[in-house]
């Protein structure tokens, strides 16, 4: 391993590189750039000092001078203009059959949590505040009904669903979708390229609005408001984890104790070691994927739900109707008024009806909004009502039965086959925060936020559906441990209410933001919103943080750990990246090293991977220095992930030169977005890297083309490298350029054989010349890139590792050098999604010192 030194010079070094796009600029010029430089101005082609910032830091020892320029135009953004249709959505061109199994897959998926919510929601509510008369029910019903309504209908339903970022939900899809439309994110590699992919849909606020304007400024111009963007990000992430521990052991242990009332001879003991059973069973069958064992279950819940609704009826005829009257909320102000403090803790309970309400958004990527949509509405939701006022019927003529209401309310003859379907179900609720959790932690490893790990997609056809492996088996293990630690019902259920509280609230904040910024609604409606539902949250959530210290503290500590594990490798993967930006080589270095590059150039491709996307990556020096020989073609191949669902394949690469032609040097970034399957091969990859890049060198040769016939009525040829020349893009936007493209076209090329025919040769035109030679010179370059794939391409891998520097904080110390460094160790790396065998590798590590 070697350290890197110099930071000081490299911070002056990469002081220009990270300078966006802007529409003109001033910029120092070498005195002597048009003598010395010329022939490098030549090789390089359009890449030289005005269009890529990548050679901004390079003359800073020179003699300069001040000159203004046109806009100022990045290759990438030049190479990104042409940008096809956006993607259509996977779900739109179904069958109403194909939409039918599609229904039932969304019950096995998204509703299974909510859908199990009666199992325990009465138990817990009446633990807190014990049935004192008929008004207690009815009230409690009435809290039930309303939390309904207004969480998971209002809320979840018919608003934050729409706010989804192109069919992906959950905390991450909002933040993308965020910073898609301000520049809040924190990500250190972004370009103005990314907005040209077509996937990104943006719809830039209108100057008609103010507000809209002012906040987004605020957002960009603040970085406190930014991590404190990030943050609420990571703690929504970080609470959906923690939901997906403590759902399976809420449902699962809920419906398992109905054995209680079926079995007198049963224990709570039992019911715990039956609930690590089946939870064991569940966790193992979480591999087949989503459609699979969603289609499978589908029926069950459909079963299920058509058993709450059917059972809610039964009772409201048998027992009292009168509890109707709870859809009249003025009960609920009897309620509170009759129990006071008893009353607000019940509050924990009543949440727990409208638990995996973040369910069905944060798994909206394996389904359609409209499908959910109408899913809950006309079958969850009706039945979810009829199932609670049934229980609440039976509670009025029997309310010592409250701590199992649901099995007790069951009519005898049916108990065995419901206790069944109930527990089918419960296993069906465990998977919808499990594969929420799937996704969330997708999104995040994709926007740098958590560490990588092996992702396998289960369905060919729908991209969003995945297993995570490791995060199913730690999710299995503290579940098993939550049981075990936890076993009471109410203390569960607490722990319950603090994971899904903290995702709800989250998100409303999240979901507050896209209102004012995207949506532009009336800031009536807007306040209206986040008064209502983050007040009704708040008042919730000092309900159940109340009662934390009975045991569901374990659930908030697991969620801090999660949120410091996320923050942490932020922290470390941008303090590498800087670092790494910082150290870059010079241009100066290269050009003395010449084409090169002070060593000998063997035949063959080969690809390093690094994370910048500007700049000669320090690693390559040390591969210089270490190696006797390199590669004729080399290509910084850096794996982007741009804050989009999917990047559509003819938008995957850009190419631009980094050095003159003549080094065979060139810089690919591949864009990835969050959604997207790194499933092809090294052979595929290799293969549409190499017919990116020689689309490249054809779009580049035509851009020239388009500026020579722009010159033809030119005369004076020192024109050629006096003036500024214009660049047409695809799009038709023409830009000034500083450096003249069709410089290297002067140099001699290889003389034209003589026709053998017994007419006189006329002299060929200028401008036929210069074609034929740009014609000749692209033909050169394409043959020489397939010569150099035919010899083989290597993959030149190169370890970064960051250590604090001695005179760090002792907290950055711990963190970098402890923590961050054993994350990096047993995370998996970038290039095991591209199944390289080993002969096609080589390595070389590095230490910096931040």
């Amino acid at each position: 391993m070697a350290e890197e030194e110099g930071l000081e010079r490299s911070e002056i070094n990469g002081g220009l590189a990270s300078m966006d796009s802007i529409d003109s600029r001033w910029v120092f010029q070498d005195e002597d750039d048009s003598e010395v430089d010329d022939e490098e101005a030549e090789d390089d082609v359009r890449h030289r000092t005005v269009v890529d910032s990548e050679d901004d830091e390079d003359d800073d020892n020179a003699e300069q001078r001040l000159i203004r320029t046109g806009p100022r135009i990045d290759s990438f953004d030049v190479e990104a203009l042409e940008v096809p249709g956006a993607p259509r959505n996977e779900y739109e061109d179904f069958s109403l059959g194909r939409k039918i199994i599609i229904a039932f897959q969304t019950l096995g998926v998204v509703f299974g949590d909510v859908g199990t919510s009666p199992l325990y929601a009465f138990s817990v509510m009446f633990k807190k505040a014990p049935i004192n008369g008929n008004e207690d029910v009815i009230g409690a019903m009435s809290l039930v009904l309303y939390t309904l309504i207004l969480i998971p209908l209002l809320k979840y339903v018919l608003v934050v669903l729409w706010a989804n970022d192109d069919g992906e939900g959950g905390t991450f899809a909002l933040y993308s979708l965020i910073c898609r439309h301000a520049k809040v994110s924190l990500l250190p590699n972004q370009l103005p390229s990314d907005a040209r992919i077509s996937s990104f849909r943006l719809k830039v606020p209108s100057p008609e609005l103010e507000r809209s304007l002012k906040i987004k400024e605020r957002l960009e111009a603040s970085l406190t408001l930014k991590r404190l963007l990030l943050t609420l990000v990571l703690a929504g992430t970080a609470m959906v984890i923690a939901d997906g521990v403590v759902t399976p052991a809420m449902s699962v242990v809920s419906a398992v104790s109905g054995l209680k009332i079926g079995v007198d001879a049963i224990k709570q003991d039992q019911v715990v070691m039956i609930s690590v059973a089946f939870l064991v069973i569940l966790f193992s069958v979480q591999k087949f994927g989503t459609s699979k064992v969603g289609l499978a279950v589908g029926p069950a819940l459909f079963i299920w739900f058509c058993s709450l609704g059917a059972i809610g009826i039964y009772n409201l005829v048998k027992y009292d109707s009168s509890v109707l009257k709870a859809f009249n909320p003025v009960h609920i102000y009897y309620f509170f008024k009759r129990n006071s403090t008893k009353g607000w803790y019940s509050l924990g309970g009543c949440l727990l009806c409208a638990t995996g309400s973040e369910a069905m958004f944060a798994d909206l990527c394996y389904f359609s909004v409209r499908s959910v949509q109408l899913t809950f509405v006309l079958l969850v939701l009706p039945c979810l009502m009829l199932g609670y006022l049934g229980q609440a019927a039976y509670l009025m003529e029997n309310p010592a039965a409250a701590e199992q209401a649901f099995f007790s309310s069951i009519p005898s003859g049916v108990f065995w086959p419901v206790f069944l379907v109930a527990n089918i179900a419960a296993l069906i609720a465990s998977r919808a925060m499990t594969t929420a959790t799937f996704s969330c932690i997708k999104q995040s490893m994709a926007l740098g936020c958590f560490p990588r790990l092996k992702i396998i997609h289960t369905s060919r056809k729908f991209m969003g559906q995945i297993y995570i492996p490791v995060v199913n088996w730690f999710l299995l293990v503290v579940c098993l441990v939550s049981i075990c630690t936890i076993s009471s019902i109410d203390e569960i259920g607490n722990a319950y209410g603090i994971a899904e509280l903290g995702v709800m609230m989250m998100t409303t904040i999240l979901v507050t933001i896209v209102m004012l910024l995207i949506w532009q609604i009336n800031i009536i409606i807007v306040l209206s919103f986040i008064i209502i539902f983050l007040g009704l949250e708040l008042t919730f959530f000092s309900s159940v943080l109340w009662s934390v210290g009975d045991g569901s503290w374990i659930i908030l500590v697991f969620a801090i750990i999660m949120f410091f594990i996320m923050f942490i490798w932020n922290y470390g993967s941008k303090l590498k990246y800087e670092t790494e930006v910082k150290q870059k080589l010079s241009m100066d270095l290269m050009r003395e090293l010449g084409c090169n590059l002070g060593t000998i150039r063997a035949p063959g491709i080969g690809l390093l991977y690094n994370e910048l996307v500007k700049g000669i990556p320090a690693i390559f020096g040390h591969f210089l220095t270490t190696l006797p020989a390199i590669h004729s073609m080399i290509i910084f191949v850096c794996i982007k992930y741009v804050p989009v669902p999917v990047v559509p394949q003819s938008e995957r690469f850009l190419f631009r030169r980094v050095c003159p032609k003549n080094y065979h040097i060139f810089r690919c970034i591949a864009r990835y977005g969050y959604k997207d399957v790194r499933k092809e091969s090294h052979q595929t990859f290799e293969q549409l890297l190499i017919e990116s890049l020689e689309k490249f060198i054809r779009r580049e040769a035509q851009e020239r083309s388009l500026e020579s016939d722009g010159d033809d009525g030119d005369t004076d040829s020192e024109d050629m490298t006096s003036c500024s020349r214009v660049l047409i893009a695809p799009n038709g936007s023409v830009y000034s350029l500083g450096v003249p493209l069709l410089a290297e076209y002067k140099e001699s090329s290889e003389p034209v054989s003589e026709a053998s025919t017994s007419e006189e040769v006329k002299p060929v035109p200028p401008a036929d010349q210069t074609a034929y030679d740009a014609e000749q010179s692209i033909e050169r370059e394409l043959s020489f890139i397939r010569k150099a794939k035919e010899s083989g391409v290597v993959y030149l891998l190169g370890h970064g590792d960051i250590r604090a520097r001695k005179d760090s904080w002792f907290i950055k110390k711990l963190i970098i050098n402890y923590f961050y460094a054993f994350l990096r160790k047993n995370c998996r790396r970038g290039i095991a999604n591209l199944s390289v065998p080993h002969s096609h590798l080589m390595q070389v590590g590095m230490t910096y010192m931040v």
